[in-house]
């Protein structure tokens, strides 16, 4: 339960961070590659065998780099989306992925909830929408359902990526699966940078890398306790946990340190998160 509750604060951790660290001047995934070699840094650092890199099981290779995959592919899928279906819209999509990696354990893993695990489900999803609703003031155009459903699978296959580690990997090489993940993500985003680049002439400021800094600190954390957190409790309570628990806190903070103003779904959303924590909470 404290890798969990350590995983949801660096969740919202990295939420803030995004949400200060933002520059425009620059190329848009400077930020993001500053934080994925941040990662990288981390996971070297906590690998107390740097020569088992190389030599790893297949399993956790594999799976790391797909995760890696995973995790630039739902960024991609979320940029081609907010321009059609709007910021709000787009984020509600991308948080509901845990419906993914919650379908994932029960359909393969067999993690069966019981009646008030799947009212606290209920619970998340409806606290989810309410959050990210903007009363109607996003994009007023047709929508892109293909381009929501990537957000959600892509997002949501990016977390759901732990659990396949936690149930197929070499439980030894965690950190090593870890530096997979990332070192993936950030050879991806290297070639979307370049892209974008090529695009519109934007290089990358050493004012993001170092910003990215922040960023991937917090990220390497909340992935790295959020894989802990999977072996002892079961991942149809861990995931919604883990997300509505760190909405919560990044609203809170954003309430007292950036004075927002917490509008009145915003408040229902809220209510909905601690009603879902209570019930993921009861006993089966």
């Amino acid at each position: 339960m404290l890798y969990l509750l350590l995983a949801t604060v660096s969740n919202a951790l990295l939420s803030v961070a995004l949400k200060v660290i933002r520059s425009d001047r620059g190329n848009r995934f400077g930020v993001i590659l500053g934080n994925y070699l941040t990662c990288i840094l981390v996971s070297l650092f906590v690998i107390p065998d740097k020569g088992k890199i190389f030599s790893c099981h297949p399993e956790t290779l594999l799976i790391g780099v797909t995760g890696g995959f995973f995790f630039v592919a739902g960024l991609v899928a979320m940029q081609y989306s907010i321009p059609k279906n709007g910021v709000s819209l787009t984020t509600a999509f991308s948080k509901l992925g845990l419906i993914v990696s919650v379908a994932l354990s029960i359909f393969w893993f067999g993690e069966m909830p019981g009646v008030l695990q799947i009212i606290g489900i209920v619970f998340v999803i409806i606290a989810m929408v309410l959050i990210h609703s903007d009363n109607g003031s996003s994009q007023t155009g047709k929508l892109s359902a293909g381009s929501l459903v990537s957000t959600l699978l892509f997002c949501g296959g990016s977390g759901a990526m732990a659990k396949v580690y936690e149930q197929f990997g070499v439980r030894e090489e965690d950190g090593i699966y870890m530096f997979y993940v990332f070192f993936t993500a950030a050879i991806l985003t290297m070639i979307l940078a370049y892209a974008e680049y090529r695009k519109t002439g934007k290089k990358i400021l050493l004012s993001e890398l170092a910003g990215g800094i922040a960023v991937g600190i917090p990220n390497y954390f909340s992935s790295y306790l959020l894989l802990k957190s999977l072996v002892g409790l079961p991942a149809v309570f861990v995931y919604p946990t883990y997300s509505t628990g760190a909405i919560l806190i990044v609203i809170l903070i954003s309430a007292v340190c950036f004075k927002e103003r917490l509008e009145k779904q915003r408040v229902l959303g809220i209510i909905c998160i601690l009603a879902a924590l209570v019930f993921l909470n009861l006993p089966h």
